[in-house]
């Protein structure tokens, strides 16, 4: 099984609304780029990293939040939704892992601007 798998389809996060929820988990001279979120869950990419946030528990009080810099990533795909599937998947690879974590993205996600942040990001380190 992936690493992280989210069963439900993201979409994308308005920027202000990342600033204000997330903006203290930031570090100095880091900013958000772009953010997907799912149901409960959020996975977000600044100029330095990746961070996937896993709301857990029924309640939703404990969360858990990984970083992954760019640098730790050593490949990623990018599968575009389909005529019976209604889904992108958005996969990335990190150097001490062997699977992938996977992100379903919805229909409306533009996968080449997901492509081309990943492309400059990891080129560069």
């Amino acid at each position: 099984m992936a690493v992280g798998r989210i069963i439900d389809n993201a979409s994308v996060m308005d920027m202000a609304e990342m600033d204000e929820k997330w903006g203290r988990i930031l570090a100095h001279g880091e900013k958000f780029e772009l953010g997907y979120k799912t149901i409960r869950d959020r996975f977000m990419f600044t100029n330095y990293r990746v961070i996937l946030i896993d709301v857990q528990g029924v309640t939703g009080s404990k969360v858990d939040y990984h970083s992954v810099p760019y640098r730790a990533i050593t490949q990623f795909s990018l599968e575009t939704a389909g005529t019976a599937d209604l889904d992108g998947e958005l996969k990335f690879w990190v150097s001490s892992q062997a699977d992938p974590y996977v992100r379903k993205l919805g229909r409306g996600v533009d996968l080449f601007v997901i492509q081309a942040l990943l492309a400059g990001y990891i080129a560069h380190v």
